[in-house]
C-alpha cells in the first residue's frame, strides 16, 4: 500500500512538473507577443499586462525550482527532506501576487488620471491570442492546483493573466464602442481586486503550515474521537496535527492502554496507523503508549516513528 502510494505521488509530481513547464513556456511566449503589440499599439494595457507575465514567469519558474529541490533524499541534518521549499515557494508567489495587485491598483490610478490612446485593434487582436493561450495553461494546471500549494500558487498567477487578457478585450471592446479610454482603468480595478483575492488565500495557507496548524479537511476532536473508538485504546492526549508539505500529513499522540503484551500494543498502533490514513490521509505518525497500570512514577512506553512515505527521485 506504502508504495503503492508513493508511486503514484511521484507519477503526480512528475505529471505536474510537466504542466509547469509548458505554462511556463506558455507564459513566455504571450508575454513576447504583447511587448511587441503593446509597443507598435501604443497600448499602456498591453505593456502593463507583459509586465505582469513577466513577474508570473518569474513565479512559475521559482514553483518549478521549488518542486526540483524538494524531491532530494533526506539527509542527517534535513530528517524531513526539502519538502518545505515548496511551501516557502507558495508564500512567495502569494507576495509576488500582491505586489502585482498593487501595481494594477497604480497603474489603474495612472489611467484615471489621463486616459491614453490606443490602437484598439491591434489591442483586441493580441489580447484574444493571450486569453486563448492562457486559459489552455489554466486546464494544465487546473487538476494539480487542486492536491499542491506550490501549483496552486502557480494556478493563480495564470487564472490572472487570464482575467487581465479578458479585461483587456472588455477594456478595447468598450473604448471601440464609445471612445472612453476610462473603461481601461475599470477594468484593472476590477483585475487586481480578484489577483489580490487570490494572493491573500495563498499566502494565508502557506503561514498555516509554516505555523504547523491544523490541516483544514481534519477536525481534531474528530482524531480524537476515532482514536479513543479503537479498541484498546483508553485514553488519548497530547495530540499534536500538522502539514509536512501539500498533501503530507503528521501527527504525534500519546496513546493510554492497558497493561499488555508488546505483541498486543502494536496491534493497537497498526489499527491506529490504518484508521489515520484512511480516514484523514495522515501517513506520518509518532505514537507513544501508556500504561494505566504502571507503578507510580514509571511509565511504559513504547514509541513508534513512521516513516515519511517515499519521495520522487
Amino acid at each position: 500500500m506504502a508504495r503503492n502510494r508513493s508511486t503514484d505521488n511521484h507519477q503526480e509530481t512528475a505529471s505536474s512538473y510537466r504542466r509547469l513547464k509548458i505554462t511556463l513556456a506558455i507564459v513566455l511566449v504571450i508575454m513576447a507577443a504583447e511587448i511587441i503589440g503593446g509597443i507598435f499599439s501604443n497600448s499602456l494595457a498591453l505593456l502593463s499586462d507583459a509586465g505582469h507575465m513577466l513577474v508570473d514567469a518569474l513565479a512559475l519558474g521559482l514553483s518549478l525550482l521549488a518542486m526540483r529541490v524538494a524531491r532530494r533524499p533526506t539527509t542527517a541534518t534535513k530528517t524531513f527532506g526539502y519538502h518545505r521549499v515548496e511551501i516557502l515557494a507558495a508564500l512567495a508567489n502569494g507576495a509576488i501576487l500582491v505586489l502585482v495587485s498593487a501595481y494594477i491598483f497604480y497603474q489603474a490610478y495612472q489611467r484615471f488620471l489621463a486616459p491614453s490612446p490606443v490602437k484598439t485593434l491591434l489591442m483586441l487582436a493580441i489580447a484574444a491570442i493571450g486569453l486563448f493561450a492562457n486559459l489552455g495553461g489554466v486546464l494544465l494546471l487546473n487538476k494539480a492546483s487542486r492536491r499542491s500549494l506550490n501549483i496552486k500558487a502557480a494556478f493563480w498567477h495564470i487564472i490572472g493573466d487570464t482575467i487581465s487578457s479578458a479585461g483587456v478585450i472588455i477594456g478595447g471592446i468598450v473604448i471601440l464602442s464609445t471612445g472612453r479610454y476610462v473603461a481601461d482603468a475599470i477594468v484593472a480595478v476590477v483585475i487586481g481586486v480578484i489577483i489580490l483575492w487570490g494572493a491573500v488565500r495563498i499566502v494565508g495557507e502557506s503561514a498555516d503550515v509554516l505555523l504547523e496548524a491544523v490541516p483544514k479537511h481534519v477536525e481534531t476532536s474528530q482524531v480524537i474521537d476515532s482514536i479513543r473508538n479503537i479498541r484498546g485504546v483508553n485514553e488519548v492526549h497530547d495530540i499534536h496535527i500538522w502539514t509536512i508539505t501539500s498533501s503530507i500529513y503528521a501527527l504525534s499522540a500519546h496513546l493510554v492502554i492497558d497493561d499488555q503484551m508488546v505483541s498486543k500494543s502494536v496491534d493497537i498502533v497498526t489499527m491506529v496507523r490504518q484508521v489515520l490514513a484512511k480516514r484523514y490521509n495522515i501517513s506520518h505518525t509518532t505514537l507513544q503508549l501508556e500504561c494505566e497500570s504502571c507503578p507510580t512514577g514509571i511509565v511504559c512506553e513504547i514509541d513508534r516513528h513512521d516513516s515519511v512515505p517515499d519521495k520522487a527521485t
